[in-house]
């Protein structure tokens, strides 16, 4: 295997030699820049698998550059900032935007390798940096959306995220991110009802984010009630998120509805995809360079056809469905170049399925109509993959017996009573 190539970027002719001596000695490859400049010229030739950026360079600092790599789809390959000077907020500016670590000067040597080797590691087993909050683009609704999440990440409060199935939720989570501080993403719900303590302890003074709180069972949701209580002796923030309809899982008993008070009081809407259509073609873009640069796909690049025809969609998965659908489209492309025809193919297999006896959905109808005929394909397709069982229908949507006959009832739907 070939050693991993580092991109050193530092004005300070001193500190470059002594890096450039010191990786070179651990076995990397090391190419040496001497400003921004020098940097944005390798990046467009080649991908380093790490870059070490300084922060504080004469002709454009480290977080414009980061900056400029992350909106034009080339910050697909970890970076770690270095600065003498090197603030908390600077650090944490640099984490939202994509920077994966932060080093302060003068570096430790110990802590250059154990942040060098830990990175690539990381990098190596496929678990490359999330996209950033200024990769979603550059449109007036992700710049209100990154003025709210700022205004939240202020407050002494939990917050909230919510949004559609496939929406943005992680990246907005991620902004709250500090990286001189502990961040722990709940992987186990187990752990609200039995190891508090421990979560309590390994938080402090950090971050508990739980991706899919309309999960939690009514053990669990004692469980985050009681650490709501805790969180600020022990200077946490609490981040979690949800994309179901909590108030109705609290109007069918099935939600704590003191819980839910407590965790709506801050709340943080992550608009749909189709909301900002002009981002999605720099973002789809964006997305396939990621994939061709981590050798999930072969090199490709979209037609202008093609782009117009992503940017006109719906996307009602949102951000998960155009990640799925630009993966099927560069796999799937026999040419280097994706054409609409192709774009067309991939997305026409993408459309809600319409029962027979159901009337076609649009999104371009108004809500309470759409809304009536969604819900109306939604139980027809639990009813007949359940052969009319209403038992287990109501245990797979989530609702009580009585309260299934009765949307049942209201959506004129025929069923029979088990």
């Amino acid at each position: 295997m070939s050693a991993n190539q580092i991109l050193v970027v530092d004005d300070e002719v001193g500190i470059r030699d002594l890096l450039s001596e010191i990786l070179w000695d651990e076995g990397y490859q090391v190419i040496l820049a001497e400003n921004a400049s020098e940097a944005r010229q390798f990046r467009s030739k080649s991908r380093p698998d790490l870059v070490l950026l300084d922060i504080w360079m004469p002709d454009t600092d480290g977080i414009t550059l980061l900056k400029e790599w992350a909106s034009s789809g080339l910050l697909t390959m970890p970076v770690v900032m270095m600065s003498g000077h090197g603030t908390i907020d600077t650090a944490v500016e640099a984490t939202r935007i994509g920077a994966c670590d932060f080093l302060e000067k003068p570096i430790a040597l110990q802590k250059l390798l154990n942040t060098v080797g830990r990175v690539l590691q990381k990098n190596a087993l496929g678990t490359s940096e999330p996209l950033s909050l200024s990769a979603l683009g550059k449109s007036s609704i992700v710049a209100e959306l990154k003025k709210t999440l700022e205004h939240a990440n202020k407050l002494p409060f939990p917050v909230f995220l919510t949004g559609e199935p496939g929406s943005e939720i992680e990246i907005c989570a991620h902004f709250f991110r500090n990286p001189n501080f502990p961040w722990i993403e709940l992987k186990d719900s187990s752990e609200l009802t039995e190891e508090k303590a421990d979560l309590l302890s390994k938080a402090k003074e950090g971050i508990i984010f739980i991706k899919e709180i309309g999960d939690l069972s009514r053990e669990e949701q004692k469980g985050l009630l009681f650490l709501l209580d805790k969180l600020e002796n022990h200077g946490i923030k609490l981040v979690c998120a949800s994309t179901k309809p909590l108030a109705n899982l609290v109007a069918s008993g099935n939600y704590d509805a003191d819980l839910f008070q407590k965790l709506m009081s801050l709340t943080v809407v992550i608009p749909p995809l189709r909301a900002h259509p002009e981002d999605i073609p720099n973002l789809a873009s964006l997305i396939l360079s990621r994939y061709a640069e981590a050798r999930e796909t072969p090199l490709k690049q979209f037609s202008t056809a093609s782009l117009n025809a992503l940017r006109n969609y719906s996307w009602p998965g949102n951000l998960g469905q155009l990640m799925a659908v630009v993966k099927s489209l560069a796999l799937t492309s026999l040419e280097d170049e994706i054409t609409l025809a192709n774009t067309h193919q991939i997305l026409s297999k993408q459309e809600i399925p319409v029962a027979a006896n159901s009337q076609p959905f649009s999104l371009d109808m108004p809500l309470r109509e759409a809304r009536d005929r969604f819900e109306k394909m939604y139980f027809e397709y639990h009813l007949s993959k359940e052969s009319g069982g209403i038992s287990k229908i109501a245990e797979n949507v989530g609702l009580e017996r009585t309260h299934l006959y009765r949307k049942l009832k209201q959506l004129g739907i025929s069923f029979k009573k088990a």
